[in-house]
């Protein structure tokens, strides 16, 4: 990755995006993606303030209200103008999406007010109103409208097989995608009409090439084949910390790795005591230690600490003898044998923590067969729950505990996108009732009491079981900025990134 020339960007297996369409999928590869092609609303600072991007400013207009007043001059990749009417086409796009709906459920929609005016409206109270416009990156509805060769609406939002937005892109972004081959490469050009000429950014060619294998990443940063790895296994970090030529860009993320348990394919995991007894065979500070060489945080609970919903009651809880008597009172001393999916390129060391895991539930009597997977094939396994357990990374998207219960553990529900990634299908009324009151309750105090409840309730019914919050780094080549543009979200803003 140099200043001219086109050196490559490695990001390694995190950032391969499925699609060049953003609301395809909710993942941190999409989401980094977009904020590469596509531009938000407003976006995250450093410091977890929010800052203008394609809103210029907003102002409350009443409870229910939000008005932005857009940047004049902005032009899509396709030579379009930006304008309110590409905001409201989006709003409608993500409010149809199977992944991004539940996100925006209590959104009304978008009235445009004029060309660079746009009133955003929710169907409540919505205390996070500001932050979720960070996943709102406006699309050419110019681009996107009419239909293709197929006689598809360009506009179609395709999981698995051909659509024209998968293929084609017209962003606001700082790069155009100039080549893809999935898994392959990414290839990423500046894009000459970008809007922001503030940006310190100098970068006119990003070649993103996905590397499976930690060894052989690390292996090509320091060879020098590639500029940047990410993620740095745990296991380098002290190798490549001396490496006089190499610098590391450590930095603590909030995403919680949990494991599901699928209580629809399996009628011991709606036993609430074999869900205990799971928690408590599991060794989640040991996995923490061995595996992740100590840079993670084991976890109790969904939130970390410093979110709302953090509980200090919630603690990690390994306790192999209390988890064998707990078998036997539920009835199960024998145990009972299942299955496992879990990916093997998507979170750190993710193949070594369910293989870890597999000997963890052995010892009461629980014989987990387990398949591991690249997370090109993953997602779609896991949406159709393919096996009894499944191991599930999340950073809340609102950078807020109420987000992991709407994804992770409410009802699922296939009309308002509640419980999308809940393949444990655990349904508990009384979570459902305090997430739902949370969106709406504008005092800080008690939303977070009602946040701690909902931690509470999950951790004594054992409805998942958390592992850890894993930590993130990446390594660069000495003269390569990257400090500036790393974010907690692990939403690297490459725009702005300068290379001397």
């Amino acid at each position: 990755m140099r200043n001219r020339g086109g050196h490559h960007f490695e990001i390694g297996p995190g950032c391969d995006p499925v699609s060049l369409d953003p609301h395809v999928q909710l993942s941190g590869g999409m989401l980094q993606y977009s904020h590469w092609v596509f531009d938000p609303l407003v976006r995250y600072a450093q410091d977890m303030s929010i800052e203008p991007r394609l809103a210029s400013r907003w102002e409350r207009i009443d409870d229910l209200t939000m008005r932005f007043y857009l940047r004049q001059g902005v032009k899509f990749h396709s030579g379009n103008p930006f304008t309110a009417k590409d905001v409201k086409f989006t709003l409608q796009r993500l409010k149809q999406s199977v992944d991004f709906k539940g996100l925006f459920e209590l959104f009304e929609g978008a009235t445009v007010v004029d060309d660079y005016t746009v009133d955003i409206k929710t169907k409540k109270p919505y205390a996070l109103l500001l932050r979720m416009c960070t996943y709102i990156f406006p699309m050419d509805s110019v681009f996107y409208s009419g239909t293709d060769d197929d006689g598809q609406p360009k506009d179609a939002i395709v999981k698995i097989g051909p659509s024209f937005a998968l293929t084609h892109e017209s962003g606001t972004g700082p790069y155009i995608v100039a080549e893809r081959e999935h898994g392959v490469k990414l290839v990423l050009n500046r894009f000459a009409g970008y809007w922001d000429k503030e940006s310190p950014g100098n970068v006119d060619q990003i070649v993103l090439t996905p590397i499976k294998e930690d060894a052989t990443r690390v292996a090509a940063l320091l060879s020098g084949d590639v500029d940047v790895i990410n993620p740095v296994p745990p296991q380098d970090l002290k190798r490549i910390e001396k490496d006089p030529k190499i610098n590391l860009f450590p930095f603590s993320e909030a995403r919680i790795i949990t494991l599901q348990l699928n209580q629809k394919r399996r009628p011991e995991f709606q036993v609430q005591k074999v869900r205990q007894a799971i928690v408590y065979a599991i060794n989640n500070t040991g996995i923490v230690d061995k595996i992740m060489k100590g840079s993670a945080t084991p976890a109790g609970q969904q939130s970390p600490k410093g979110y709302a919903g953090y509980n200090s009651a919630c603690v990690p809880r390994y306790d192999l003898k209390k988890a064998q008597s707990l078998m036997k009172e539920a009835g199960f001393p024998n145990g009972f044998e299942c299955t496992m999916i879990s990916p093997n390129n998507r979170y750190i060391n993710d193949e070594k923590i369910a293989e870890a895991v597999v000997g963890m539930l052995a010892k009461i009597n629980i014989k987990v067969n387990l398949k591991t997977m690249p997370k090109a094939q993953y997602w779609d396994e896991f949406d159709a729950q393919v096996a009894d357990i499944q191991l599930i990374g999340w950073h809340a998207d609102t950078e807020d505990s109420g987000n992991f219960t709407e994804f992770l553990t409410m009802c699922p529900n296939k009309e308002t996108g509640f419980g999308q990634f809940n393949s444990g299908n655990y349904c508990n009324p009384e979570v459902d009732r305090l997430a739902l009151a949370a969106q709406s309750e504008t005092d800080p105090a008690k939303r977070s009491e009602m946040l701690q409840r909902i931690e509470k309730i999950l951790y004594d019914d054992a409805a998942f079981v958390p592992l850890h919050w894993q930590n993130q780094a990446y390594a660069a080549k000495k003269g390569i900025k990257l400090a500036p543009v790393l974010n907690t979200m692990n939403f690297p803003y490459l725009g702005d990134l300068v290379v001397e």
